[in-house]
């Protein structure tokens, strides 16, 4: 019963950052696990139709290979597009980012379906094994979509050709994920790419920024974004 609880529990917090629920229902999920668990599913999942998705997914929790090998049978049966994709997820999600990335890419190969979903999900894997060469490849072919603009996977882009000792091209990525009251994590990595290219100013003037911003946050999104406070003041003081 206690690791069915766990898992309800790590299921309605994924499903809260997935589809953006307001801060307040981390902390009821997280600090009163049992009722807040079943007060956010009443509330913002639960309907008939979804039942049967819900107790999958809290499966899938407990135990992620039971999906995937279930998606691995379905693939044998019938090979589409559809469920390539969703087995390119699971693994994904199970952080198995090799098997992630054969499924995804072979989902290119159906030249009829838009391939920006699966390069999305491809630039997040290749970054995760520190391919800078295969998240700059992906990233190429979609960077003029209105998706990438400001996106998770603009950013890892912009770190990528920065490893790379591409720097101006680096730059102007990663200046785009700059936006006040937001990002913070995205731009104390610029604030960092300034410092270690011999731009001491501006990584203190991006810092000082941050800074500012952070005494103006609810309490909600000081603990939210605490770590990255942390570690801009850290690099402030040191400056």
């Amino acid at each position: 019963m206690y690791y069915l609880l766990i898992a309800v529990q790590v299921y309605c917090l994924y499903h809260a950052y997935k589809n953006r629920k307001p801060y307040y229902w981390y902390f009821l999920i997280f600090f009163i696990p049992a009722i807040g668990s079943a007060i956010y599913i009443i509330t913002q999942v639960y309907n008939k139709d979804d039942a049967e998705k819900i107790q999958e997914e809290i499966t899938t929790v407990l135990n992620p290979t039971k999906k995937i090998k279930a998606l691995e049978s379905k693939i044998e049966f019938v090979d589409t597009y559809t469920n390539r994709i969703e087995l390119a997820d699971a693994y994904f999600m199970n952080k198995d980012f090799p098997n992630a990335i054969a499924n995804y890419k072979k989902t290119l190969e159906d030249k009829v379906q838009d391939d920006l979903y699966a390069r999305q999900n491809l630039i997040l894997c290749y970054f995760q094994l520190k391919d800078y060469n295969g998240v700059i490849e992906h990233a190429e072919q979609i960077k003029d979509t209105s998706e990438f603009k400001g996106s998770k996977q603009q950013f890892c882009y912009g770190l990528a050709l920065n490893e790379l000792g591409k720097t101006n091209e680096a730059e102007a990525q990663l200046k785009q994920i700059d936006r006040p009251y937001s990002n913070y994590a995205e731009r104390l990595a610029l604030a960092k790419f300034y410092i270690e290219n011999n731009r001491t100013s501006e990584g203190k003037e991006l810092l000082t920024e941050i800074s500012i911003e952070s005494k103006r946050l609810t309490k909600t999104n000081r603990k939210l974004y605490g770590a990255t406070i942390v570690e801009v003041e850290q690099l402030l003081a040191k400056l």
